[in-house]
This record gives C-alpha cells, sequence and structure tokens, in this order.
C-alpha cells in the first residue's frame, strides 16, 4: 500500500483497464520516488493552487496530495482515468482536489483556480508542444510550470542560440520564461516505456510580459525565420519585411535564424506591430 492508504497504481490501471494508449500520448510513470522528486522540482506549494494535465493514474497527483499545496485541479480527457481519478479524490476525503474530464487544449486553465497558480504535470507527448505554446501566451496567469516532455522537446525548450536544438520553441519559451532541465527520467521509469527519454522543465514566466499582440507576432516571425533554417532570414523573412526590416533591426542579412538572439527576435517582432 501507498501513502493514504491507497492501492498501489498498478492495480488501479488493471481495475479501471487503463492500459496506456499511444493515440492519447499516454506514458504512466508509477514509481512515488521520481514523482516525489517532481513536486520538490515545483519549489515549496505552500499556498498555491496547483493544475495537473493527463493525470492518467494519479501518481503524480498523489505526490502532490503529499505536498503542502492548498488546492489540486486535474483535467483528464480520458474517462477511464477520470474514472480512476474520481475513486482517488474519494479515497482521500478531501476539498483539496478537484477531477475535471476535459481537453487542456481547450479550456482556460487561469478560471479554474485563484492564484498564485502552478502547473505540474507529466504531459501527453503528442500534445505538450502545443499545450506549452498555449500556456505561453497565458504566461503572466502563472507563478511557474514545471512539466515533463520528450527529452528532445525538453532540450529544445531550453536551447541556447548557435546549437542543434535551437529553434522557434526555444525563442518563445526564452522570450516569456527562464527555463531549465531539473530532472532527466530513462524510458525505464514509465509504464509503458517510450522508446526516447524524458525530461522535466521547469519554467518561471518572466516579471515583464508582451502583450498578446506582440506574441501573435513573434509567432508568425519565428515560424517564418525557422520554417526554412537553411535559408538567410533575407529570404526566410521576405514576406515580413526582408531585408529592409533586418536593416531597420540592425542585423545582417545573410544571418540563419539559429544565430540569432532571443532579445534580436525581440526586436524584430517589436517593429512588425
Amino acid at each position: 500500500m501507498s501513502d493514504f492508504g491507497l492501492p498501489p497504481l498498478r492495480e488501479v490501471i488493471a481495475a479501471h483497464g487503463l492500459d496506456a494508449r499511444h493515440s492519447l500520448g499516454q506514458h504512466f510513470l508509477l514509481d512515488a520516488n521520481l514523482t516525489a522528486r517532481i513536486v520538490r522540482a515545483a519549489g515549496d506549494l505552500t499556498g498555491r493552487s496547483v493544475i495537473e494535465i493527463g493525470p492518467g493514474p494519479g501518481g503524480l497527483t498523489r505526490a502532490l496530495l503529499a505536498s503542502s499545496a492548498t488546492r489540486i485541479v486535474t483535467i483528464e480527457l480520458d474517462r477511464r482515468a477520470v474514472a480512476a481519478m474520481a475513486e482517488l479524490a474519494a479515497s482521500v476525503n478531501t476539498a483539496r482536489l478537484t477531477v475535471i474530464e476535459a481537453d487542456a487544449l481547450q479550456i482556460d486553465l487561469p478560471r479554474l483556480v485563484p492564484t498564485p497558480r502552478q502547473i505540474v504535470a507529466n504531459l501527453p507527448y503528442n500534445v505538450a508542444s502545443p499545450l506549452l505554446v498555449r500556456w505561453l501566451r497565458q504566461a503572466s496567469d502563472f507563478e511557474q510550470m514545471t512539466l515533463m516532455f520528450q527529452r528532445e522537446v525538453a532540450e529544445r525548450i531550453v536551447a541556447a542560440p548557435g546549437t542543434a536544438a535551437y529553434g522557434r520553441l526555444s525563442v518563445l519559451a526564452g522570450w516569456i520564461c527562464q527555463s531549465h532541465i531539473a530532472l532527466r527520467l530513462p524510458p525505464a521509469a514509465f509504464v509503458p516505456p517510450p522508446k526516447v527519454w524524458s525530461a522535466v522543465v521547469v519554467l518561471r514566466p518572466r516579471p515583464e510580459q508582451p502583450e498578446p499582440a506582440l506574441f501573435a507576432v513573434m509567432e508568425r516571425l519565428t515560424a517564418a525565420a525557422f520554417g526554412q533554417r537553411r535559408k538567410m532570414l533575407r529570404g526566410a523573412l521576405r514576406q515580413l519585411g526582408g531585408e529592409a526590416l533586418l536593416a531597420r533591426a540592425g542585423i545582417a542579412p545573410e544571418r540563419r535564424a539559429e544565430t540569432l538572439e532571443v532579445a534580436e527576435f525581440d526586436r524584430l517582432a517589436r517593429l512588425l506591430i
């Protein structure tokens, strides 16, 4: 038996027919030591509302319940997992835990809980990047995000200019947040094991955040710049002003997107408003 007198997670999976589905990007983390490390990476949760996406059988949820978080809201699309989470909520008999059946891509998270709020989640791999971009648009509404990704995606998020991993996600995340990889996990840590390593990224929004219109411009700019990585910026940004835009920003037109600092992308985006 685990904490709270709950049955082992493998029993929960069996009882609810909760075999992980590739179509939902599911890989369950059952090791209580690892889920506890993820929660510790989120820092002191005292007084915080925490939102978890894709709890599955509830391994990370149990670790969150063992923390000092004031309130925990889980968002789950898979009805089998919703049933398992409802059973968990009834078992622990606490008003701290709320289970919502919904698609996280369609729900406005900040409306769910009061501030200060954080997201702590082992994200479904198939929607992890779109979810992150959505939350970056709303970053001022969150104190911090502690998120599990495939390691390749995690490395893109924290990548520096001039590195192979540096790309659109690196610029958007670096522009909006300070981030670092807190934990790397091998495939064997999950059920079923994915084909790749995973990593937990901690993202803390910067004090000053761009207006929505500027964020939308940055999305267009980075999509154009990295859409044709081998092209010089004069060609990649032709539809946005090309050489004239680059000249105004003081950026050489023969440079490529992967060489630009986040501050240079910011300068270009502000010229396009």
